[in-house]
């Protein structure tokens, strides 16, 4: 388990990897907001189709190819990244990181799933999740860091530290034995759905794909914005801030889930939704006041809010399910959110185009309440229906 745990932590900090750099690669190749989110947003426009195609066809395939293959796709496009001389170029590689990391989400959890004993399944699964958070905010966080304090070549070297997390993964990888069913022989005729069983498709859309849907769009709004935000709002110029608020975000909300109060899992996921609301009004606040701290606080608050959401959304997307259907609700659990980083990410880059970017976040914002307002009622019907058939 813990093997398969590396790889998921190093494929996660290679798919946000980028992030940090987006200033960078905004004043090399004269890139607006609008610009920089498609570039952000292109990754998960790719990413879903393959996490929907590999879901349905990789136990055909062979799980332990499909997340070989996945990481070796990585690598390709961190190659790119490396050798990059034209805008063209950073498309085409977020592209590749796209399919690469939704054939890997669509695999990963399937085959450490069959690399753990019976008894530590719902642990590992918890530990899944957690290690994609804390990969997620830990790659901008290295290439912040490399960026503002090495001083040598900063399109370069970044990738040149990520080559080699992504090399350890493939090592570990091949120390994990292959668990392949004998389906795998077999011409793929497994018809593409989304994995979600209909006896619990009300409650899956509703109060586990519309909260993580919400959890990640806040989190694309971070990732694709707060370097630029940073910069030109808060007006610092330290590249490493940004990587490290993404850590905090990400990599504190992860830690946060260790935290034991409150036990009920629906009270936790409505505390969390809330707490997600209002850091990322702090957020916005801080970029009216141009506050460094309103904005540290307000990341900090939106992690807790993520990392409990994140946290109660993938119990319930893993115990709701029969066993045998539990994968392919996974499946459609990251589905949902990897919708979020597309729609209203790039809908903030359009806005910037009319309106300046704290009042697009305002706006976002506004629309995202709706969201949360839906969750709060569901939750009312969700917990009757929990605590019938979860009783503890």
């Amino acid at each position: 388990m813990k093997r398969m745990l590396w790889v998921i932590l190093m494929m996660s900090c290679g798919a946000t990897f980028i992030s940090s750099l987006f200033p960078v690669y905004s004043q090399y190749y004269e890139l607006n907001s609008f610009q920089i989110t498609v570039l952000f947003a292109i990754y998960a426009v790719f990413l879903i189709p393959s996490l929907l195609i590999v879901s349905a066809r990789g136990n055909y395939w062979g799980v332990k190819r499909v997340v070989r293959y996945s990481i070796w796709i990585s690598i390709v496009s961190t190659l790119i990244f490396l050798v990059s001389f034209d805008v063209w170029m950073l498309y085409a590689a977020r592209i590749l990181e796209g399919i690469a990391y939704g054939a890997f989400t669509g695999t990963a959890v399937a085959f450490l799933i069959k690399n753990t004993p019976p008894e530590k399944i719902s642990t590992a699964i918890k530990l899944s999740g957690i290690t994609v958070l804390i990969g997620f905010g830990l790659g901008p966080a290295i290439a912040g860091l490399i960026v503002e304090y090495v001083h040598f070549l900063p399109l370069r070297l970044p990738y040149w530290v990520l080559l080699f997390m992504l090399f350890s993964s493939l090592v570990f990888l091949e120390m994990l034995p292959k668990h392949e069913d004998p389906q795998a022989q077999k011409p793929a005729k497994t018809k593409i759905t989304l994995g979600v069983p209909s006896n619990i498709r009300s409650h899956f859309w509703s109060f586990i794909g519309l909260p993580i849907f919400t959890v990640f769009t806040f989190g694309g709004i971070v990732f694709s914005l707060i370097p630029s935000f940073t910069k030109n709002i808060i007006q610092t110029a330290n590249l490493s801030i940004s990587g490290l608020l993404i850590l905090l975000l990400l990599g504190g909300g992860a830690l946060w889930q260790f935290f034991p109060w409150p036990r009920n899992p629906v009270t936790r996921i409505r505390i969390g939704i809330l707490l997600l609301a209002f850091g990322s009004w702090v957020i916005v606040f801080s970029g009216q006041t141009a506050n460094l701290f309103l904005l540290w606080a307000g990341i900090f608050i939106q992690g807790i809010g993520a990392g409990w959401t994140f946290q109660v959304s993938l119990r319930f997307a893993s115990q709701l399910p029969k066993p045998e259907e539990r994968p392919g609700a996974i499946s459609a659990f990251y589905l949902s959110a990897y919708s979020g980083f597309i729609f209203p990410v790039v809908g903030v880059g359009v806005l910037t185009q009319f309106v300046n970017l704290n009042l697009s976040l305002i706006l976002i914002n506004l629309f995202l309440a709706i969201f949360i307002v839906y969750i709060l009622m569901y939750s009312i019907k969700f917990n009757d229906y929990y605590s019938n058939h979860f009783r503890n």
